[in-house]
């Protein structure tokens, strides 16, 4: 058994489709699948969440699935032979009323705003930052620029403002048709891209809620932070989500490479202190898409987001479309484990100058503290809704989280929160029972032994959601 707390996040592709090596990449360490909505038809995605849920259950595991929407496309159009080759210093037009092909003149848009979006002066961040276009005149639907950074630029390739300002809603049209499909098969994590602010975010959970209704399903929301416009509302925007994605591709063609890193700090930071979770993405692996061994600088960010407290880290392309799905895992759930032993626990730093008014809290936060410093070997929640566990793992301590749950749902939707291992058992109403029957599953499981101690927290009444009031200090016998 995978015996990482940080969560791996892995993208399903088409390198990784084939049902044995999916089920292969879960008992390697996958806690989440991620499905790119950026890619196929919703047919296709119903067929991928149907393959991971039985791919889980052979593997005897219950893994999250987030499905990732596309958000606004701000892209260029196609060109005549697919691709042109742009010359610093030369002059390129981009053009949201043409409907020809492009050529080495100018191209069509499909982000039809961008004339009113940008002024005379503006650097516009093609492919990823590696063309730079200097913005000279806006004239009607043209937007004239001089290149700056020539290169290759190919159809469809996406376009940012630096220091962002490109006004495209983060839900489209297609967006919400991608939420329905979603929720058709409870996916239990949407992840939104281009949120600019926590209104964003309420809208997603309305809609997510709406086409969940049916199933009696409510998914959590991931806001990626990928606009230079989110970074001032982090706050509002963690209070309007259940979790932020450190998504460092289009953030850092916006803000600029070097500013990126201190961002992702801060931003673990924060989501902890919010009591959200989070997942530290893009390029971690990146060599691993055509090399079996990753590079030293890829190991040490890995290394280095567990460090900063991610609960996740992300694979994308990397197990998507890349050769090696499986050794890729194996090495981040190795780095993941080796990172982690690694760290220092401040348990009781971290609850200087704390207040819980909650019960429940308070409850989480005494189990946390007690089992530190008794030495315990596991610490079990009894929990309906998982914010016990939440809480708990807010805070680095090198002991295992158990949650115990009788909610498929809450089971899945906990395998994003690091250091915490969500098992399902049809507790039965009696409290006592109930905790003899956890005791008895953590002894199978060999988790704990004749004479080790482990906490547990419970509700009484037993099965009401946030009604945690007690804890108890075990002793195996």
């Amino acid at each position: 058994m995978a015996r990482h707390a940080t969560k791996i996040v892995a993208t399903l592709g088409p390198a990784s489709s084939d049902p044995a090596l999916l089920e292969a990449m879960i008992r390697a360490g996958v806690n989440v699948v991620r499905l790119n909505f950026s890619h196929g038809k919703a047919q296709d995605h119903i067929d991928r969440a149907l393959l991971v849920r039985e791919a889980a259950a052979r593997a005897g595991r219950e893994v999250a699935i987030m499905a990732d929407l596309q958000g606004p496309k701000i892209r260029v159009g196609k060109f005549v032979d697919g691709k042109v080759m742009l010359e610093n210093g030369a002059k390129f037009v981009l053009d949201a009323s043409r409907t020809e092909l492009g050529d080495l003149q100018g191209v069509g848009l499909d982000y039809k705003e961008l004339p009113r979006d940008v002024k005379p002066g503006d650097l516009l961040l093609l492919n990823d930052g590696l063309i730079v276009l200097t913005v000279d005149v806006v004239r009607g639907e043209q937007v004239h620029t001089t290149v700056k950074v020539g290169g290759e630029l190919s159809n469809n390739k996406g376009i940012n403002k630096q220091g962002g300002g490109l006004t495209a809603p983060a839900l489209t049209a297609k967006d919400m048709e991608d939420i329905k499909t979603a929720m058709s098969f409870q996916a239990d994590y949407l992840a939104v891209s281009f949120p600019k602010n926590a209104t964003d975010m309420e809208m997603a959970r309305q809609l997510a809620n709406v086409a969940g209704a049916p199933y009696n399903h409510k998914p959590g929301l991931i806001a990626k932070i990928e606009r230079a416009e989110a970074i001032p509302l982090l706050d509002e925007i963690l209070r309007a989500s259940d979790g932020i994605m450190v998504a460092r591709g289009d953030l850092a063609v916006e803000v600029g490479n070097a500013v990126v890193p201190a961002l992702q700090k801060r931003m673990i930071k924060l989501a902890r202190q919010h009591d959200k979770v989070v997942i530290t993405a893009t390029q971690m692996m990146e060599s691993m898409i055509t090399n079996p061994v990753p590079t030293r600088a890829e190991v040490s960010d890995v290394a280095n987001a567990v460090l900063d407290g991610t609960d996740a880290v992300m694979l994308s392309a990397e197990t998507a479309a890349g050769k090696y799905p499986l050794q890729t895992v194996e090495e981040m759930a190795k780095i993941c484990e080796a990172a982690e032993a690694a760290e220092d626990v401040e348990l009781d730093a971290d609850f200087k100058g704390q207040t819980f008014t909650r019960i429940d809290q308070s409850i989480a936060m005494g189990a946390l503290f007690t089992a530190y410093h008794l030495g315990a070997k596991a610490i079990v929640a009894l929990t309906e809704s998982g914010s016990t566990v939440l809480w708990m793992s807010r805070h680095r301590i090198h002991i295992p989280i158990y949650a115990v749950t009788t909610k498929v749902a809450s089971q899945r939707r906990m395998a994003l929160f690091r250091n915490v291992r969500a098992l399902l058992m049809d507790t039965s109403a009696d409290r006592e029972t109930a905790m003899a029957q956890a005791e008895t599953h953590l002894k199978l499981r060999g988790i704990v032994n004749t004479g080790d101690v482990y906490a547990i927290t419970c509700g009484d009444p037993m099965g009401t959601p946030g009604g945690t009031n007690m804890m108890r200090i075990c002793e195996v016998r």
